[in-house]
């Protein structure tokens, strides 16, 4: 009546249904679903929303993608295209040093090239306790889909990791390895950007196969380059001293902590 005139005639000059302008919105509080949402984005800087729905899944949220994506964009929580050099934006929560086999596995892509310039990849996979190189996977394309079907070869020959660590590549952060992650029940740890050395197990491996495989070696087709690493691979495990491991091999380590396992 503000402007002296009921209700009901304004409707009618407006041609207003008098419902719509009664409505009140029977939504429910999403206060605790926007701050678990906000808390999931905090920690996963590039995580859109559809990988944000994967975690909150994870801690056992069950929501609506579409509402979720609503929530998303009234929060404003898309993620900005990157400009300029990239810089590392903090860091994520410790990690502990594994004191068995299994415990933790690490992750990463190292890339080499033919000898007529056409480059490949290699996914590289050690145990961080035993030291032993899991696989190494040589391909000129390495997808997220190819990861996990590499990783449930690895689990099938020597069981199940309890966390996997890797950077914040794309393969890495793709929903392939989301949703394999969750579906195996495996913790997967991503590095702060720009902190290799929190990955520090890869990085020392991957350091050596450089200086001892790809740097002495010319590979001219990917058949060769599958052979010669696979060939590297083994003596890495079964030949070479570890330094880290009182110079024996990775697996002759592995053996002693089996027999001692046995022995207790």
């Amino acid at each position: 009546m503000v402007h002296g005139v009921s209700q009901r005639r304004a409707c009618e000059a407006l041609a207003v249904d008098r419902s719509s302008v009664r409505y009140r919105s029977l939504r429910p509080d999403d206060r605790e679903l926007r701050e678990a949402m906000k808390t999931v984005a905090a920690q996963r800087r590039r995580f859109g929303y559809r990988r944000i729905h994967v975690m909150l899944q994870r801690q056992g949220i069950e929501m609506n993608i579409k509402k979720l994506r609503r929530l998303y964009a009234e929060e404003k929580l898309q993620v900005r295209k990157r400009g300029g050099r990239k810089r590392a934006l903090g860091t994520r929560r410790p990690i502990i040093v594994p004191d068995q086999p299994n415990q933790r596995w690490s992750l990463d892509f190292v890339s080499d090239a033919f000898t007529d310039g056409r480059r490949f990849r290699v996914l590289t996979v050690v145990d961080d306790h035993t030291r032993e190189c899991l696989a190494l996977v040589v391909d000129t394309s390495l997808s997220g889909r190819r990861v996990v079907r590499e990783l449930d070869a690895i689990i099938a020959q020597r069981g199940r990791p309890s966390t996997v660590v890797s950077d914040n590549g794309t393969e890495f952060t793709s929903m392939a390895i989301l949703r394999w992650s969750q579906d195996r029940q495996i913790d997967w740890h991503y590095i702060a950007p720009g902190k290799p050395m929190q990955n520090g197990f890869i990085e020392s491996f991957n350091g050596s196969f450089r200086d001892e495989c790809l740097n002495e070696t010319l590979f001219t087709s990917l058949a060769e380059a599958r052979m010669r690493i696979g060939a590297w691979k083994d003596d890495y495990n079964d030949h070479r001293p570890h330094s880290s491991l009182g110079n024996l091999t990775p697996s002759e380590f592995a053996s002693n902590l089996a027999l001692e396992k046995q022995a207790a």
